[in-house]
């Protein structure tokens, strides 16, 4: 009998109720040159919500993400003022020249910060609104968010962080906080390693229309790398198609064209993530994974309630030409499961952080959890689609 390769670990990061805080949401996860693992989540107190008293917490591991280190306070809401910390992005130089990472305060307010040391420290973080008042000539936003999710390299060093904006207008957060709807995308990128940052084309933006559907609030976005060194972006929207809305640049800054929306991509309505996971060559694209909820059902939702479909089901998926299709699927976390963030360990294994369980209601997620597992695990017993 031929032994079986394939692998999946699975273990728990963070606990919700736990350490002063409420919950633990909103995914970060990178692996370095070096082989160090860096995880980072909002450890949110008050109500748990994104307006409340939030936290970026970070954990380290140096076997691979076999064991971490104790969670350490990275950034603490109380040293920016009222509002809350969050949407903290990561990107590991590929040269082994550092760490940089961007976050949030208030949604109102964005700093970069770099670390040199595989995230043990980072120095003082630097004051980037500037860089986001740049697109007011283009769009009055009252928020702006990074990511989530890891950042983007690009084969040529470009480093790209997708970003979201709203004029604020929505009342989903009740009168005294500013709505994420209705919702533009871009970006933000660096030449220069993380040393300073510009402001990429609008994406997209809530009312444009492609083959004859409108989009609705696209936000949270994931990007890739093409095999020809084009830039892809998979966008979270509140479509009526409910499928991940694309779209490509030659450069990952300027010259967007949407696409459309992928068949094969479900839209429960909540973040997903993406990853290179081999680089092309002569003669094949290489391949790419994705991990999102699978799933339209609402047999989770409250009536009433605001989000559009049950968060369960994550799924990871792969592409072999540069996400046109996903032949494959594997099921990851069949219960609840939310938000997730993915990486690769040089050596091959690929690790997936992600939010599971529930207490109360979806978004009062049980557990940061993170997965540990191969290829050879993803394609046996795959689903096709």
């Amino acid at each position: 009998m031929m032994q079986q390769t394939g692998y999946l670990e699975k273990q728990d990061l963070f606990e919700a109720r736990q350490n002063g805080y409420l919950t633990y949401r909103i995914p970060g996860l990178i692996a370095t040159s070096k082989g160090t693992v860096i995880v980072s989540t909002e450890g949110r107190a008050g109500r748990g919500g994104d307006y409340g008293l939030n936290d970026v917490l970070m954990r380290r591991s140096t076997d691979g993400g076999l064991t971490f280190e104790p969670p350490v306070v990275r950034v603490h809401h109380e040293d920016y003022g009222e509002g809350p910390i969050s949407n903290f992005v990561m990107i590991a130089d590929r040269d082994g020249e550092g760490l940089q990472a961007v976050f949030c305060h208030d949604y109102a307010r964005v700093f970069s910060m770099q670390s040199v040391d595989d995230g043990a420290s980072f120095n003082q973080p630097a004051d980037i609104t500037d860089v986001f008042e740049q697109f007011r000539a283009d769009y009055s936003w009252r928020v702006c968010a990074t990511g989530p999710g890891h950042g983007l390299q690009l084969r040529n060093g470009r480093m790209i962080i997708p970003v979201w904006l709203s004029d604020g207008s929505g009342s989903e957060f009740g009168s005294e906080h500013r709505g994420h709807r209705p919702s533009i995308v871009s970006l933000i990128y660096s030449d220069d390693r993380g040393s300073t940052w510009q402001r990429g084309e609008i994406v997209c933006r809530d009312g444009d229309a492609i083959d004859g559907t409108m989009i609705k609030n696209p936000n949270e976005t994931v990007g890739v790398e093409h095999s020809d060194g084009r830039v892809m972006f998979n966008i979270r929207s509140e479509s009526r198609i409910n499928r991940r809305l694309v779209a490509v640049s030659p450069d990952g800054v300027s010259g967007w064209q949407v696409l459309g929306f992928n068949d094969a991509l479900l839209e429960p309505v909540c973040m997903a993530s993406m990853l290179r996971y081999t680089l092309p060559t002569e003669r094949k694209h290489g391949s790419v994974l994705f991990a999102n909820p699978d799933n339209l059902e609402n047999e989770m939702i409250p009536v009433g309630g605001h989000l559009a479909h049950d968060r369960k089901r994550l799924t990871i998926k792969v592409s072999e030409d540069d996400g046109k299709t996903w032949p494959l699927a594997k099921v990851l976390e069949k219960g609840p499961a939310g938000y997730s963030d993915l990486a690769r360990l040089a050596d091959g294994p690929i690790l997936c952080l992600y939010e599971c369980g529930i207490i109360t209601r979806m978004g009062d997620d049980r557990y940061l959890r993170l997965a540990r597992f191969n290829m050879d695990w993803v394609a046996s017993t795959s689903k096709p689609i």
